[in-house]
């Protein structure tokens, strides 16, 4: 079915069932819903070169991704992000540009695609603390969206991102609540933004109950499993070794239950964990119980909601660039339970 035939079917001018399917804000929302039904219902796809044409937009969102020895993106939340977000392009008619690049070309990328208008904007992945593509997309005048924050950034931009500081201060309270102490953080790389915040939580949590933070027991690395493993074992075998660890991700603290067991510990019952659960699709914190307690949060819908938050600004134009906070759920499993009887 083309466009034509859609319109003559909905008895509307194909310049409103464009628009409908488009975007555009003059178009009622009970008339984009139904144009948006009837395009499902009769299988109708359109044509993104005519649309780009017609539009004078290149109906592509951008992913720039960086590779480099040491950086956040390797995580493998990042299919899941993608996932999520291409569910969104796809509805919407658009396309998605992955581009891959080596660490410091990334500046020249985004300015070759504003210049070609390959793109119509671009979704920021893995923000630092004073993320140096803010200023820059900015300059060149390329609508974004960061996944993520970036705490020392000082011009205005988009965001989405889940509450790090508070997640982690609701596991430390936690922990501590079922008797813990020493509580073991190992995080991701603290160059990134939301490992600085999962530990300011987790350090503020520690000093209203009066326990100072121990960089013995504290870690910044990548979160790979194989980390998880090593960084578990060398604590544990410390004179005081902690009670309880503090994860940043599943992938750590997998390797951080494998270490447990290597020691002839028993995983929440001689030692706890609580980590973060970005809800994969294709690594399931269990089955019908957790194994893991956790800060949960689904990175697949966070793909979905930035790529429309992204969408709907280049259609719309805002004055006030759009943000979006997301609440962590704290969920139970079998690697929590009571810390030592007495405190160390």
């Amino acid at each position: 079915m083309n466009l034509k035939e859609l319109s003559t079917l909905l008895g509307l001018s194909q310049t409103t069932v464009s628009r409908a399917l488009n975007g555009f804000p003059e178009v009622s929302e009970q008339t984009r819903v139904r144009v948006v039904e009837a395009a499902h219902r009769y299988s109708y796809s359109p044509n993104v070169r005519a649309r780009g044409l017609a539009t004078g937009r290149a109906m592509a969102i951008a992913h720039v991704i960086p590779v480099g020895s040491r950086h956040e993106i390797v995580n493998p939340v990042f299919a899941d992000f993608i996932a999520g977000a291409g569910e969104t392009y796809q509805a919407a008619g658009y396309e998605m540009l992955l581009s891959v690049v080596n660490e410091g070309d990334e500046a020249e990328a985004y300015r070759r695609m504003r210049l070609k208008g390959s793109a119509d904007g671009a979704i920021v992945h893995g923000p630092k603390l004073n993320d140096a593509r803010i200023p820059l997309l900015t300059e060149i005048g390329l609508p974004f969206v960061v996944h993520g924050r970036s705490s020392e950034a000082t011009l205005p931009y988009a965001w989405l991102d889940v509450n790090n500081r508070r997640a982690f201060e609701r596991a430390t309270e936690f922990l501590l609540d079922l008797g813990h102490r020493r509580i073991a953080l190992i995080n991701g790389l603290e160059g990134m933004d939301f490992a600085f915040r999962r530990r300011r939580g987790y350090e503020n949590v520690l000093a209203g109950r009066g326990i100072a933070a121990d960089p013995a027991i504290m870690t910044s690395t990548e979160m790979t499993e194989t980390n998880g493993f090593r960084v578990a074992e060398r604590i544990l075998r410390q004179e005081n070794p902690p009670t309880a660890f503090l994860t940043s991700s599943m992938i750590l603290a997998i390797g951080v239950r494998r270490a447990i067991q290597d020691a002839g510990l028993r995983l929440g019952k001689d030692v706890s964990i609580i980590t973060h659960d970005d809800e994969l699709s294709y690594m399931r914190n269990g089955d019908s119980e957790p194994i893991f307690t956790a800060t949960r949060s689904s990175v697949r819908e966070a793909g979905r909601l930035a790529a429309q938050m992204l969408l709907d600004m280049i259609a719309e134009q805002p004055d006030v660039l759009p943000s979006r906070m997301l609440d962590c759920d704290l969920v139970v499993g079998l690697s929590t339970g009571p810390g030592p009887a007495r405190g160390v």
